[in-house]
């Protein structure tokens, strides 16, 4: 990990970096209808105050990182809606904006100081398959070369590293081919650290059906990614995937998994019963595994985050070994 990268200063002083959990199912939560292809980007336009509200809760829970509502903002996504060049690049910046001013109020308390380090904001940087808001993110063979992805995720990265944010989430990847494709267009942006972190299908495989082990390695020798790892994917598969990862790359493992439960597509519901009690005992297990990073996907809240806050709080102390 080079010495640029801003998680460097956690690492130092803690054996774990919190995450923050899910944006868009939390704003569902509360109330934000998301039924658009531009999801949590939609409310960039018609709600920002509720974005800020749960980054603010998420650093209140304890989350050393918030994760901008970028993950579906894309220039193809808002002119579709008809906002032009312009305006678009407005409202990534205005994503990454909302997360840093929500840090700030935070960081402005002194009692939320104690036992504290001023938390990061990472930039979302979600797949071309979110673009195309057909669930292509989850399946991946998008038929496209890298360099036609490079083309793609160019002028999103430009603004998202000019934006103000500490570093670049690019999430929910579901194959090699895309994410080597960002790793290679970072060294044009100099300056830039990036986290890396697949979707996938089961303990072995990305979404698309590639062993992870050998994902991780391949992106080992990118020095501006600063982290790799899983998300949006069934907790009962993080285990296996942060062995596979261990085995394969000296790069920090991220894990933020979805709660559990299970969408069912065709009613447009969600079935199960998580507690945030499980989730952060799994979290326990994840990190003994060797897991850096740990947050959540969909469908987990601040009280999750909150959990896994209190659980490194009372067992992992600064500079415990890891």
């Amino acid at each position: 990990m080079p010495l640029s990268s801003p998680l460097t200063a956690f690492f130092a002083q803690r054996p774990l970096v919190i995450l923050d959990g899910a944006l868009a199912t939390e704003l569902e939560r509360r109330g934000a209808d998301l039924n658009d292809p531009l999801w949590s980007a939609k409310l960039l336009i018609e709600q920002p105050a509720l974005i800020y509200q749960v980054h603010l809760d998420y650093f209140k829970a304890g989350a050393d990182v918030a994760t901008t509502a970028s993950y579906q903002a894309t220039f193809e996504g808002f002119a579709k809606r008809g906002f032009d060049a312009a305006t678009a690049a407005q409202l990534m910046r205005n994503a990454v904006r909302l997360a840093v001013e929500a840090r700030d109020t935070f960081w402005a308390e002194p009692s939320n100081r104690v036992g504290r380090i001023q938390p990061l904001v990472a930039a979302s940087v979600g797949p071309y398959g979110a673009m195309l808001a057909d669930g292509s993110e989850y399946r991946g063979h998008y038929g496209l070369s890298e360099e036609a992805l490079m083309d793609f995720h160019r002028p999103r990265l430009a603004v998202l590293v000019d934006s103000g944010a500490d570093l670049l989430a690019c999430e929910t990847i579901p194959c090699l081919a895309e994410a080597r494709a960002i790793a290679r267009l970072l060294p044009e942006f100099p300056g830039a650290a990036a986290w890396i972190s697949f979707s996938c299908r089961d303990g072995l495989h990305t979404s698309e059906g590639e062993l992870l082990g050998d994902c991780v390695a391949a992106l080992d020798g990118y020095a501006q990614v600063v982290a790799v790892g899983v998300n949006c994917t069934a907790p009962e598969f993080i285990a296996s995937l942060v062995d596979q990862m261990h085995a394969r790359t000296t790069k920090p493992l991220l894990v933020y998994p979805n709660s559990g439960e299970h969408y069912d597509a065709t009613h447009k519901q969600w079935h199960g019963n998580p507690s945030a009690s499980h989730f952060a005992d799994q979290a326990r297990g994840w990190h003994a595994r060797g897991a850096r990073l740990i947050g959540g996907c969909c469908r987990t809240s601040p009280d999750d985050i909150a959990a896994v806050h209190q659980w490194a709080s009372a067992s992992l102390p600064p500079h415990a070994a890891i």
